[in-house]
């Protein structure tokens, strides 16, 4: 069992909409997300985000349209502008079409600090991205007060920090400085993860305007600082299994997750509509072990670490004998390397198992100019 304190914080990310029009294939794709995420979800995530760029054009029908559909969500649900919702030059349809608390903000679930924050409101439009000068105060605040707390935080924005001008370097010494483990984004359209060392970036595809791969959303968990993050495309089947700890190697970063606290035990969490009957974890090409739990979609079991870099699966099977299977490379240790930029420049490239294709297809790099 997990006691409540030892939860890892979950949540599910549904890319940038660019809704235009009622009964294209975005608004049918969100529709056909929520209902996955209801079916197979329920109690088992501490919210859905919507990254930015929800409306394209930032109008009252296109936001009426969003609320419709992500109001039926079951999981309470976090939405925060893009450049896109800004388009009117204000967010004032933004506020008034999804019924949502003014931003930035804080939420503190599953032992988190979740930071939510507005990046475009301050701009000019387009692609001018700002924080200003009193919100950068405010979310340095609350950052030292994280800190001082022993908590992990999480920022929410819609693009990378190193978009914002003449405050990249300042916000991008904020976050390696404080206890951020996660900076979870939209913006790019394409799934990517960004290492610096100490904080992971995350960018996932657009459900609109998608260009690379197909439509799905994305699971992340941050487990006693150890981050995860896998794409589910929609069209694949449940159940859905992620390893929250110990962290790939790819995500591995240094303090939050150093080996010393996450190779004694595994820890993964499963979703789907079908109880999980039986779930277990090899290392290498060792023999299947149990694992323990399911409440919640909690799974655990104690874990000898072998000397060296090593191979982890988790497997789950539900009581159809439907199953699915995560599998991470885990190092020996954490690199200590960092490079805190903000940016992509810390991309680590392809992963086609977590559907990361390293093209950074998309109108802010290789692809259209929507």
């Amino acid at each position: 069992m997990f006691h409540e304190t030892e939860k890892p914080l979950r949540f599910l990310q549904i890319g940038d909409l660019h809704i235009t029009e009622a009964g294209l294939l975005n608004h049918v794709d969100l529709r056909r997300i929520v209902d996955e995420v209801n079916s197979n979800t329920g109690g088992k995530i501490d919210f859905v985000y919507l990254p930015g760029d929800n409306a394209d054009d930032g109008t009252p029908e296109q936001f009426r349209i969003v609320h419709h559909e992500v109001s039926r969500l079951i999981a309470p649900w976090h939405a925060i502008p893009g450049d896109h919702d800004f388009k009117p030059g204000s967010l004032d349809n933004f506020y008034g079409g999804l019924h949502i608390r003014k931003l930035p903000y804080v939420v503190e679930t599953s032992g988190c600090r979740c930071v939510f924050l507005d990046v475009v409101s301050r701009g000019t439009g387009g692609p001018d991205f700002r924080l200003g000068a009193a919100r950068l105060v405010w979310l340095r605040g609350h950052l030292d007060a994280a800190q001082r707390d022993g908590r992990t935080a999480v920022v929410f924005m819609h693009a990378y920090p190193a978009d914002l001008g003449e405050e990249a370097a300042e916000l991008a010494a904020m976050l390696d400085e404080g206890p951020v483990a996660l900076v979870s984004m939209g913006h790019t359209h394409y799934n990517e993860i960004s290492h610096d060392g100490r904080t992971i970036y995350a960018a996932a595809r657009s459900t609109g305007q998608i260009e690379e791969g197909d439509v799905g959303f994305a699971f992340a968990a941050v487990d006693r600082g150890a981050v995860s993050w896998r794409f589910k495309t929609l069209e694949s089947s449940w159940p859905f299994v992620m390893i929250t700890s110990p962290a790939d190697r790819r995500l591995a970063i240094a303090p939050h997750s150093g080996p010393g606290n996450v190779c004694r035990e595994v820890r993964a969490s499963a979703w789907g509509a079908v109880p999980i009957a039986q779930a277990e974890f090899k290392i290498d090409d060792q023999a299947w072990r149990p694992m323990y739990g399911g409440n919640g979609g909690l799974f655990r079991a104690g874990l000898t670490a072998p000397d060296g870099p090593f191979r982890l699966s988790v497997r789950v099977i539900d009581q159809q004998r439907n199953q699915d299977t995560d599998t991470i490379d885990v190092a020996s240790h954490v690199a200590a390397e960092r490079n805190s930029t903000g940016s992509d420049a810390g991309s680590i490239g392809a992963w086609p198992e977590r559907h990361l294709l390293g093209t950074q297809l998309g109108p802010n790099r290789n692809g259209r100019k929507w």
